[in-house]
């Protein structure tokens, strides 16, 4: 079997915590992953050092084929990555921004141009010419984003929290792009506490916990006929114990 991502080990250690603690992840080339665990488990942090932002502590990765140590910028221009914290150049308008990344990808000017267009109508930001990025909402940069990731067409997208903060509107649009990017054969790599939308595009799912990856494989195994919720709980065993309750919850008003 073919892997899109492989990962021995990986562990990122700062200032004496292990946020990351020595995990093996397996991605199939054409899956759409979803990477999932409560605050602080470790997920940004994982994405971080798969895309090179941040160097492991032990242990080593393999995407796409390249070794993510010794073929960083092999891997670099074949990947997409919608971070949880946008950075966007905010005094471009859309069109400029992304015909800027795709420059930077050393796409002719031309391809560039043509494929800015073509996001900005897919994602509904085609009338923006005249508003620079610094005027949009949170979910027209988060569109915005996603269209820079896609621009130089990657083999493997990383998007982090891609649904945190917008609106039904821009969710359903992002989510029907993706669908497209899985149906053309490339893989998604997806961090989100918003389980149904996980739920409803993913065909994998990893569980991390305290650094740890505690559940990993396909979703309708792992679920066997029950909900992501429920399997999500008792991977991370953090619902609410039975017999605690809040005090002014306990009883009715009055």
């Amino acid at each position: 079997m073919e892997y899109c991502i492989e990962t021995r080990g990986l562990t990122k250690v700062y200032d004496g915590v292990c946020a990351v603690d020595s995990i093996n992840l397996r991605v199939e080339r054409g899956a759409f992953y979803g990477f999932l665990g409560p605050n602080g488990a470790g997920k940004s942090t994982t994405i971080k050092m798969l895309t090179g932002i941040v160097a492991p502590t032990r242990g080593d990765a393999r995407l796409l084929g390249y070794h993510l140590g010794r073929s960083p910028l092999q891997i670099k221009k074949r990947i997409g990555v919608v971070p949880e914290e946008l950075c966007l150049f905010e005094n471009l308008s859309a069109r400029e921004y992304l015909t800027f990344v795709g420059r930077m990808y050393r796409l002719p000017r031309q391809v560039a141009l043509r494929r800015a267009g073509e996001l900005l109508d897919l994602l509904g930001l085609g009338d923006t010419d005249r508003t620079l990025v610094l005027e949009f909402s949170h979910g027209m940069k988060k569109k915005l984003s996603l269209a820079a990731a896609l621009i130089h067409d990657p083999e493997l997208l990383f998007l982090d929290e891609p649904f945190e903060g917008i609106d039904a509107i821009a969710s359903r649009t992002i989510r029907q792009v993706l669908d497209r990017v899985v149906a053309r054969g490339g893989t998604i790599f997806l961090t989100s506490h918003i389980l149904e939308i996980v739920e409803r595009l993913c065909s994998h799912v990893g569980i991390i916990h305290k650094g740890r990856l505690v559940k990993e494989g396909p979703l309708r195994e792992l679920a066997a006929g029950g909900s992501l919720e429920e399997l999500f709980v008792s991977a991370v065993g953090e619902a609410l114990e039975p017999g605690v309750e809040l005090s002014w919850l306990a009883g009715g008003r009055g």
